[in-house]
């Protein structure tokens, strides 16, 4: 895939100013987050207790002024953009204005509104402020560790958490803030996977509206449903433990991450995307 559109400028790069280190994750947290991980817990929720191990954070630090410079850095800020365009337009469609995200490029750790954002806990959106974390180093792990090489599954990761932005706008992460405490935790994990599975799907509208500008080839789409598949809640539970519980999938399995992602794709409807109106995932 080769993206011909403009760099988004709502990318807040805040790499080189400061990681792990005073006001930043403690010893105690860093294992929340790394076993926490592994067995596909919210992220949200892992900040927020690795925060109370660890102590106080420091405040936001500023972001570098001007666009990102660097060629990963210039490809995320393209791959933003491109969100920008295809959302903006589903929501003029349906009669709304999309409010658009930021994202934060950071290593190591960096605040959020929930809580500090480690790279052991990968990607994630925060509805608090309405941001995109994101760490490079996760681009890494999808070529070494989940062997999902190509810069499509790259895309697929940062599609995938403006796809809970969209949740946001749209209500549907409040209806799932409001379940905290009321349900029980596999409740409340069932939920999570339907919200994660939405995500996938909302990925796969915007590459099914982005083909064309962004020179998706049907291999990109094949290395994007392998990167799917890999960080199924399934797959991660066996390599990290050696067993699968499905009671405590937050995220999905590798067979419904792939389904729904590619049901996006086909589709490119919103309205096909509703995990929360079916028994079958």
């Amino acid at each position: 895939m080769e993206f011909d559109n403009e760099g988004s400028s709502n990318v807040e790069d805040r790499r080189g100013m400061g990681g792990l280190g005073v006001g930043g994750l403690g010893i105690g947290g860093i294992v929340i987050l790394v076993v926490g991980y592994f067995l596909g817990v919210d992220p949200s929720q892992l900040l927020n207790i690795a925060q109370e191990a660890s102590g106080p954070t420091q405040a936001v630090p500023r972001e570098r002024e001007g666009p990102v410079a660097d060629e990963m850095g210039r490809f995320v800020a393209q791959a933003l953009g491109s969100t920008e365009s295809v959302w903006s337009a589903i929501f003029q469609e349906q009669g709304s204005e999309y409010r658009k995200p930021h994202l934060v490029l950071y290593d190591g750790s960096t605040p959020s509104a929930c809580g500090r954002g480690s790279a052991a806990t990968g990607p994630f959106y925060c509805p608090g402020d309405e941001r995109v974390y994101l760490d490079l180093s996760f681009f890494r792990d999808l070529q070494t560790r989940f062997h999902a090489p190509g810069r499509f599954p790259e895309a697929y990761v940062i599609a995938h958490e403006v796809g809970h932005h969209v949740q946001k706008l749209m209500g549907i992460s409040d209806k799932m803030d409001q379940l905290r405490g009321r349900v029980s935790r596999a409740e409340f994990n069932q939920a999570s996977v339907r919200l994660e599975l939405q995500a996938d799907c909302f990925a796969g509208v915007w590459a099914n509206h982005a083909g064309t500008r962004a020179h998706i080839t049907d291999q990109d789409i094949e290395q994007g449903l392998a990167a799917a598949s890999a960080i199924g809640d399934d797959r991660l539970q066996k390599q990290s433990q050696g067993y699968v519980v499905p009671e405590s999938f937050t995220h999905g399995s590798s067979e419904q991450r792939v389904r729904w992602f590619k049901r996006g794709i086909e589709g490119g409807r919103v309205a096909d995307c509703n995990t929360f109106g079916t028994r079958s995932l």
